[in-house]
């Protein structure tokens, strides 16, 4: 889809839309000539904006239930008497479950439709979280029963950003995919802003059980409101028969599979967003008990809420941005590699600088800028996915998964290794996606492209 954005904003978005084979292909004019997809596939603009408010509360509450165990690790670790190794196994359990569903996730949304993945999960998640607090006292081994519990949920939710890539690449129009993906993408800042705020006094007054008590229902909560309201009540139904059918999407075969992962332009994505996916969930999961141990009388809802304060705009800044330079005629892949320079480049100088001994108004001022700076993503590698192959960009995002995330926390040994080694897995995903990034598409056969498509 992004083959012809170098020619700014004169591409047809007809033209964009081609994909390699389409169901509505076959239906057409007399002589079996096949028709161009039309662009009423694509969400209106005033139905995007809706799906856009509700997709983003849904990834906000996402958050929320993802970050409740990291928010209450140190009071459940002094309750039930954990060693930090053992609150590193519960929380990187979390990743190791997360990373299987991720392929599955991606595949079954570009078949059946991403809407109906991200209600299932959403109301298995939330019940799984709801349920987390009574798994704990009901077993005579927490440490067990929350390693599993959090492993579920990794399971579970590791569907959900497949999804919302799968959607995006089939409902949402090119020139505003940059918009939709950093808005829906700020509500895991959001998310983490309001646990963090809402959560730090919930667990000092009333307990590390209301948090997740109170995560887990308003996600189900969302996810019948979302069934009610703009599915109309249909029944999320998912069949084999859809499964093997394809769905609105293009059938990939093995071998434009095979195809697909030989391009370097997809290697690079996938390194990428692995280094990325591995910093960002271990900075999310052990920042917490980084302010604690090294500002012990720090107040939490001051560390758990300033630096998601500065992500939420700068995530929605580099939408803006990326959308405007592409609409400006800027070569795609050229946006997409600035993006990705900002959220893993720069970030990291404020990384690094947490190595050093600082007071805790800089350690706080260092974390919000390192954040801020990685939200930049969202317009980079997450968005060159789609760039690169809209027609399975579910099933492409899934293979980018993030196994290194529970290996380096349960590594951890001091806080300035720990940060130094995140610089260097970024340094590595950035230098990889500048020499190898592109935003043509991969994911049409060349040999079938008719004599009136565009060609680069």
């Amino acid at each position: 889809m992004a083959v012809i954005q170098k020619y700014g904003k004169k591409y047809s978005p007809d033209l964009g839309c081609h994909t390699e084979s389409h169901p509505a292909d076959k239906v057409g004019a007399p002589g079996g000539q096949k028709k161009w997809p039309e662009r009423n596939n694509y969400w209106s603009r005033p139905v995007a904006r809706v799906w856009t408010v509700v997709l983003l509360l849904g990834t906000c509450l996402l958050y929320c239930a993802r970050v409740a165990m990291p928010i209450c690790a140190v009071s459940m670790a002094e309750q039930f008497n954990w060693t930090k190794r053992e609150s590193g196994m519960v929380l990187g359990s979390f990743f190791w479950g997360y990373c299987f569903t991720q392929v599955f996730g991606g595949y079954v949304s570009d078949r059946v439709g991403g809407e109906k993945v991200l209600l299932l999960s959403a109301a298995a998640w939330g019940s799984m979280t709801a349920f987390t607090p009574i798994l704990a006292h009901f077993c005579s081994q927490p440490i067990i029963s929350m390693t599993l519990a959090r492993f579920l949920m990794g399971l579970l939710q590791g569907v959900h950003y497949p999804s919302l890539a799968s959607l995006c690449s089939q409902k949402v129009v090119e020139s505003e995919r940059g918009f939709l993906m950093s808005t829906v993408g700020s509500g895991s800042y959001l998310g983490t802003l309001v646990i963090g705020g809402a959560g730090s006094l919930m667990l000092d007054l009333y307990g590390w059980q209301s948090v997740f008590y109170a995560s887990g229902l308003l996600s189900v909560l969302w996810a019948y409101c979302m069934w009610k309201h703009l599915l109309r009540g249909e029944g999320p139904i998912i069949t084999l028969e859809s499964l093997g059918s394809g769905g609105s999407q293009s059938t990939m075969s093995k071998r434009h599979w095979l195809r697909l992962l030989k391009q370097p332009a997809v290697c690079a994505v996938i390194v990428t967003h692995l280094c990325a996916a591995s910093t960002f969930f271990t900075l999310l999961s052990w920042l917490p008990t980084f302010f604690k141990d090294t500002f012990p009388d720090a107040k939490g809802w001051v560390f758990n809420v300033i630096p998601w304060l500065v992500a939420i705009p700068s995530s929605l800044f580099s939408g803006c941005l990326s959308d405007h330079l592409i609409s400006q005629g800027y070569d795609t892949a050229s946006v997409r590699k600035l993006m990705q320079f900002f959220s893993m480049g720069v970030s990291s100088v404020f990384t690094l600088l947490l190595c050093g001994n600082t007071t805790f108004p800089w350690a706080v001022a260092f974390v919000s800028a390192t954040m801020g700076f990685t939200t930049f993503s969202h317009s980079g590698v997450s968005l060159n996915v789609q760039d690169l192959a809209p027609s399975c960009a579910g099933s492409l995002f899934g293979v980018l998964l993030v196994y290194f995330s529970g290996y380096l926390i349960e590594t951890t040994g001091s806080w300035t290794s720990v940060f130094a080694l995140i610089t260097a897995v970024n340094l590595l995903g950035l230098c990889t996606f500048l020499v190898f990034a592109d935003a043509r598409r991969v994911d049409i056969d060349p040999s079938k492209v008719h004599h009136h498509d565009i060609h680069l």
